[in-house]
C-alpha cells in the first residue's frame, strides 16, 4: 500500500499486532487466528498500542492516538466499545503499555493511567518548551511494570510508580509517581531502552563544521549509560554510520528492543541496525584482531566456561607464534608450559619449530620432565645442542633432568668423544662423573670426583656404599678434605678397619697423625696398640697436643715417651713424665733449672703435697732473692713461713720483701678469722639442732591396741580398761610395761631402752643421746 504506515504494536505472546497508517486506518488482528478489528478515522492515526496481554478474552483492549487518546475494549457480543481517555492538549506522540499501567506523550508532557482504578496517578511536564514536539518527539519505555524511562529533548528521567499510604488517599489516586533519576545528555534523545541497571540511549548529533560554522547533522550515536541521582556515567558510546545521516532529523531515528533476546533496532528512514550486547567471544576477537594475545588468553581462562567461539589452545598457540614471529623467544618459551600443558604431540612440534630457528636453548629449560614425558630423541637432540656450543648449560640441564629421559649410553659417548679435545675441562669432567652416577658406575665416578676434589665425592660414597672401592683411595680424600675424609673412615670403621687405614697412610705420617689423634679424641682405648707411635707423631707435628695426649693415655710407655722428650728437649713434657714415674726431685729440679719458673714450682710442689719436695724447693732457692719473694707469697698455706724466714742469711736483699710479709700476716689474720667464723657457726648450728630435738621430744606419742611391750610383746594397752596399768614409752617409741623393764643397778633414777641400748653397745648411750 502507498500509505505510511504509523506504528505497528505486538502484544507480549507476539500472536496479535495492531496497525495504524496515515489515512486513518487502524487494524487489529490475530497472526493465528481470524480474530480481527477495522476502523477508519477522519484523521491519521499516529499511534496504536495493544493491551500486553490480548491473548487472553478479558484483556481485548487497544489504544489509538491522534488528536484523542482512544481506549478499544471488546464487550458484550465481541463488539468494540471506544472510550476517551484523554483529549485537548495537542497529538498524541508516543504511547507504552505495561501491565496495568498506560504511559502516553503529548504536546504537554508525560500521563501516566491506571488501568484498574481508570484514574490518572501523574502528569510528567516537558522540561524545554522551546522545542517543537513533533521534530524532537518524546521516548517512552518501561523498565519493569513500575519503572517508567522518559526522554524528552536532551532530558531523561527515571520514574517509578508507587503506592500511595491509605492515610494520604483521600480523594487521590491511590498509586503516585515518584522521579527517582533525572539528568541531561550531551545531545538529543532519538530513543531509549533499558539494559540491566543501564540505559541505552540512541542520540541524534549535530556538528559544527569549522570552515562554514554551520551546524549539520552527524553521525547518530549509540551510548550505554550509568543513571546517577542527578547525572550519569558514559560506559560506553559508538557512532553509527547510516546511509543519508546528513539529512535526517531527530524524528527520523528510532529505537526498539527485545526485551529477552537483548537485542536492539535501530531504525532509519534508508537502513535497519541491529546491535546486541557484546559478549566474551566479541571482546576476544578485538583482542585478537589488536594482537593482545597476553589479554585475550586471560579473559578467555576466564571465561572458559561461557565462551563458544574461541578455545583457549587456539588462542595459546596463537600467543607463540606470534612471540616466535617478533623473535620474543625468551617470552615464548615458558608460555609454551602453560599452553601445552600434557600435549606430547604439540610440545614436540614446537620443540621442532625451535630447532628449525636455532633457538633450542630458549626452550629447553621448559620441556616437561615428568607427566609428559617426551621421546627421548627430543632431550637428546637439545643436550647435542648445548654439548656443542654451552658446556655449563650441558652440565645444568643434566643436573636438573632426570636421568631417564634420554639415552645414557649416547650422551655418555658424546661427552667422552668432547673430552678427548679438551681432556682437562673441569665441567665435562663432573658431568661425565654425574652420567656415570646415574649409570651406577660409582667406580668411575668416583675416580673423576676425586680427581676435581668435588665436594660431591662424600656424598657418593655414603649414598651408594662404595666404601670397598676407596681402601686403596685413602691419601686422595685425606689430602682432599681431611675432617670429613677422617669423619667418613671413623664412623665406618667396620667396613674399613683402622689398621687398613694405618698402614695406607704409612707413607704420609703427617695425615697418619691427623687419623689416629681423631680417634684418640673418640675413644681413649681403640687405637692403643698405635699409642708408642703416636708420641713421635705428635711430637713431629703438634706438640700442643702432646701433653693432653701423655695425660690421657693409659697405653703410652713411659719410657719411650721420656726418651723421645729427653731427646727434643721438651720440659714441660719431660717433667710431667718424671713426675707420673715417680721421680719428683728430679722433676721439680729440671722446673728450677730449665724453666726457672718459681711459680710453676710452687704449683708442682702443691700438686704432689710432699713435705721433701718443699724441702727441696726453699733449699734451691734460699740463695735467689726472686725465689723466695715466690715463696713468701705462696707458701703460707702449705709450709709454716718461719722455716723460710729463719733460713734466710741476714744482709740478703729481697725484692718486696715488705709486702710478701705483710701478705703472710694478711694470709695468717684470714686463718684466724676463718677459724672464728667457723667455730660461731659450728656453735649455732648445734644449738639450733638442740632445740629442734627438745621441741621433737616434748611431742606427745599415741598408745593404741595395736602398739605392744618390746619385751613381752602383748599388746601395750590391757583389754580390760578398768583395770590399772602402767607404760613407760621411751623418746625412741619403744614402749614397754613397767613391770617388763628390768631393775636399773645403777645409782641413777634414769631408765634406758634395752633395744637402743644393745645397738649403741653401751647402757647409758640413749639417754646420752637423749641429752644431746
Amino acid at each position: 500500500s502507498p500509505v505510511k504506515i504509523n506504528q505497528i504494536s505486538l502484544d507480549e505472546s507476539g500472536e496479535h499486532m495492531g496497525v495504524c497508517s496515515e489515512d486513518g486506518k487502524v487494524q487489529v488482528f490475530g497472526l493465528y487466528s481470524a480474530e480481527e478489528f477495522h476502523e477508519t478515522f477522519d484523521c491519521p492515526i499516529k499511534i496504536v498500542a495493544v493491551h500486553p496481554h490480548f491473548v487472553r478474552s478479558h484483556f481485548k483492549q487497544f489504544v489509538t492516538g491522534g488528536k484523542k487518546l482512544l481506549l478499544y475494549e471488546r464487550g458484550w457480543m465481541n463488539r468494540w466499545k471506544p472510550s476517551v481517555l484523554h483529549e485537548g492538549e495537542g497529538n498524541i506522540r508516543n504511547v507504552k503499555w505495561r501491565g496495568h499501567l498506560i504511559a502516553w506523550a503529548n504536546n504537554m508532557g508525560v500521563k501516566i493511567l491506571d488501568m484498574i482504578s481508570k484514574q490518572r496517578i501523574t502528569n510528567v511536564p516537558r522540561d524545554d518548551i522551546s522545542l517543537r514536539p513533533d521534530m524532537y518527539p518524546c521516548s517512552l519505555c518501561w523498565k519493569d511494570n513500575l519503572t517508567l524511562i522518559i526522554g524528552w529533548g536532551n532530558s531523561v528521567k527515571i520514574c517509578s510508580v508507587k503506592e500511595r499510604h491509605a492515610s494520604e488517599m483521600r480523594d487521590l489516586p491511590n498509586r503516585y509517581v515518584e522521579i527517582v533519576f533525572q539528568f541531561d545528555t550531551e545531545f538529543y534523545i532519538s530513543g531509549l531502552a533499558p539494559i540491566c541497571d543501564q540505559l541505552v540511549i540512541l542520540s541524534y548529533v549535530k556538528e559544527s563544521s569549522e570552515k562554514t560554522e554551520v551546524e549539520c547533522c552527524a553521525r547518530p550515536r549509540l551510548d550505554i549509560v550509568q543513571p546517577l541521582p542527578e547525572s550519569c556515567e558514559e560506559i560506553s558510546s559508538d557512532a553509527l554510520t547510516v546511509r543519508g545521516f546528513q539529512e535526517n532529523e531527530c524524528r527520523d531515528y528510532h529505537l526498539e528492543y527485545s526485551e529477552g533476546e537483548s537485542l536492539f533496532y535501530i531504525i532509519s528512514p534508508r537502513d535497519v541496525v541491529v546491535a546486541k550486547e557484546r559478549d566474551q567471544d566479541d571482546h576476544i576477537d578485538w583482542l585478537l584482531e589488536k594482537k593482545k594475545y597476553e589479554e585475550a588468553l586471560m579473559a578467555a581462562e576466564i571465561s572458559q566456561k561461557t565462551i563458544k567461539k574461541h578455545k583457549i589452545l587456539d588462542i595459546g598457540l596463537a600467543y607463540i607464534n606470534h612471540l616466535v614471529e617478533k623473535g620474543e623467544y625468551d617470552l615464548a618459551a615458558p608460555k609454551c608450559q602453560k599452553i601445552l600443558g600434557k600435549n606430547t604431540e604439540l610440545w614436540e612440534f614446537e620443540v621442532y619449530k625451535f630447532k628449525e630457528i636455532g633457538q633450542l636453548k630458549a626452550i629447553s629449560h621448559y620441556l616437561p620432565r615428568r607427566d609428559p614425558v617426551l621421546k627421548p630423541l627430543i632431550y637428546e637432540m637439545v643436550l647435542h645442542e648445548f654439548l656443542e656450543s654451552d658446556y655449563e648449560g650441558f652440565a645444568t640441564l643434566i643436573k636438573e633432568w632426570p636421568g631417564d629421559l634420554y639415552n645414557n649410553t649416547i650422551i655418555v659417548q658424546a661427552v667422552v668423544d668432547h673430552l678427548k679435545k679438551d681432556p682437562q675441562n673441569r665441567t665435562l669432567l663432573r658431568t661425565l662423573a654425574e652420567l656415570y652416577t646415574y649409570d651406577q658406575r660409582y667406580g668411575r665416578a668416583l675416580e673423576i670426583y676425586l680427581t676435581l676434589r668435588h665436594k660431591d665425592v662424600f656424598q657418593l660414597i655414603h649414598k651408594h656404599n662404595l666404601f670397598s672401592s676407596i681402601r686403596d683411595k685413602i691419601v686422595l680424600l685425606m689430602d682432599f678434605d681431611s675432617e670429613k675424609a677422617v669423619d667418613m673412615l671413623l664412623d665406618n670403621e667396620d667396613k674399613i678397619s683402622i689398621d687398613r687405614v694405618v698402614k695406607e697412610l704409612e707413607n704420609r705420617p703427617e695425615l697418619q697423625h691427623v687419623y689416629l689423634h681423631k680417634l684418640f679424641k673418640r675413644d681413649h682405648h681403640k687405637g692403643q696398640r698405635y699409642h708408642e707411635k703416636q708420641i713421635s707423631l705428635y711430637a713431629e707435628y703438634d706438640r700442643p697436643n702432646l701433653l693432653p695426649f701423655l695425660r690421657d693415655s693409659t697405653h703410652c710407655p713411659l719410657e719411650k715417651a721420656l726418651e723421645i722428650c729427653q731427646q727434643r728437649n721438651f720440659v714441660e713434657e719431660t717433667v710431667y713424665l718424671l713426675s707420673r714415674m715417680g721421680n719428683s726431685r728430679s722433676a721439680l729440679k729440671m722446673i728450677m733449672e730449665e724453666l726457672q719458673d718459681v711459680d710453676k714450682a710452687i704449683e708442682f710442689a702443691k700438686e704432689q703435697d710432699d713435705g721433701e719436695l718443699w724441702e727441696d724447693l726453699i733449699l734451691y732457692s734460699i740463695d735467689k732473692p726472686p725465689f723466695i719473694t715466690g715463696l713468701l707469697n705462696n707458701i703460707g698455706t702449705h709450709v709454716d713461713p718461719i722455716l723460710l724466714i729463719h733460713r734466710i742469711k741476714e744482709g740478703m736483699e729481697i725484692p718486696n720483701l715488705r709486702d710478701s710479709l705483710v701478705k703472710i700476716l694478711q694470709d695468717y689474720n684470714l686463718q684466724i678469722l676463718l677459724r672464728e667464723g667457723c667455730k660461731k657457726i659450728l656453735v649455732a648450728d648445734s644449738l639450733s639442732l638442740l632445740k629442734k630435738m627438745h621441741r621433737t621430744q616434748m611431742k606427745g606419742v599415741l598408745v593404741d591396741e595395736e602398739n605392744i611391750c618390746e619385751s613381752c610383746l602383748s599388746p601395750i594397752l590391757p583389754s580390760d580398761a578398768s583395770k590399772s596399768f602402767s607404760v613407760v614409752v621411751f623418746h625412741c617409741r619403744h614402749m614397754f610395761h613397767r613391770e617388763c623393764l628390768p631393775v636399773s643397778n645403777t645409782v641413777s633414777s634414769v631408765q634406758f631402752c634395752n633395744i637402743c641400748s644393745a645397738k649403741h653397745r653401751g647402757p647409758g648411750s640413749a639417754v646420752l643421746e637423749m641429752k644431746k
